[in-house]
């Protein structure tokens, strides 16, 4: 465990036996269990040896639901945990002439192995690290001293809480850059939200971004409870208006996967067989909602009083 900034702490993962842990492509995430029934996706950093060993960063989070306190106060050296196979839902285009990479905060730490990948490819990146202040940059440094060895990248940095701090404009820089660049961004909600406006005009196939907020309430006509019924078991389950789908299945000792717990990474996804879900997570896609054929159980609910669902 090494603090990378004011703020967050990397951790570097590897096998109880010392054997080689999966290829992990930049863009990766693995979900890793905290505690006994805390669950998050992180990406990977790094993945150095054969790889040997996977290193993930954790900032410190005021409004964490308890992952981000768990790592930084719990965690230590030494302690044993599960974690998914890598999975890459954010993955580098290799062939693009010339990337564009939008990082806020801890959204530095797939954009990171982004622009190590680009760099060894031989392609031209620009990043653009947007930070509260230099003390809150996480690997501000080790980027600085890796850009001043790069070919053909280049470093911007915005700091808006330093007097006379600036902000990006994502407008700008998008409408600035070649017409095939691809375009990447992890950040925080507000950032992400002004990035897809900033190149709505780009084609679909050259706009990347990455969502690991948790999931939002439902903004369509939720029931507060209702009753989920597991087609293969018979058996039937209230859900209470605190409690989502995957905690009273958890609770029932129901053998479902689930990952991040926070509707980004898919884990979770279930077929639903009868009744109307009311979708919560950052995954599926508008025209997959609007099927309204699955559903991730750890954070949407129903619009009906009952949900029948493929478990």
């Amino acid at each position: 465990m090494t603090w990378q900034s004011k703020n967050t702490i990397s951790l570097v993962l590897e096998r109880v036996d010392g054997s080689d842990l999966p290829k992990a492509e930049a863009g990766s995430h693995i979900d890793i269990r905290l505690g006994s029934r805390l669950s998050r996706s992180y990406s990977i950093v790094s993945a150095q040896g054969a790889p040997r060993v996977y290193e993930i960063a954790v900032a410190r989070d005021a409004n964490s639901r308890g992952a981000s306190q768990y790592v930084h106060d719990a965690m230590r050296v030494g302690d044993l945990t599960k974690i998914s196979t890598p999975r890459n839902l954010f993955p580098v285009d290799p062939g693009a002439r010339v990337s564009i990479l939008f990082a806020g905060g801890i959204g530095i730490t797939p954009i990171w192995s982004m622009v190590r990948q680009l760099e060894a490819l031989g392609r031209e990146w620009h990043l653009h690290y947007s930070a509260r202040d230099r003390e809150h940059a996480a690997y501000l440094k080790e980027i600085e001293r890796f850009v001043q060895g790069s070919t053909g990248g280049r470093l911007y940095t915005y700091f808006d809480e330093i007097p006379g701090g600036t902000r990006v404009n994502m407008a700008t820089v998008i409408a600035e850059s070649p017409a095939d660049a691809h375009v990447y961004c992890c950040g925080p909600t507000g950032m992400l939200n002004a990035f897809e406006a900033a190149a709505s005009s780009k084609p679909g196939s050259q706009v990347h971004l990455e969502r690991f907020s948790a999931a939002e309430p439902p903004s369509t006509g939720g029931v507060s409870e209702f009753d989920v019924v597991l087609a293969k078991s018979g058996a039937t389950y209230r859900i209470p208006e605190d409690r989502s789908i995957l905690d009273v299945l958890l609770d029932h000792n129901v053998d479902v996967q689930y990952g991040c717990m926070q509707g980004t990474c898919g884990m979770c996804e279930v077929k639903v067989i009868d009744g109307t879900p009311s979708h919560a997570d950052k995954l599926l896609s508008a025209e997959e909602k609007a099927e309204r054929q699955c559903m991730l159980v750890c954070c949407s609910r129903s619009a009906s009083p009952t949900l029948t669902l493929d478990l």
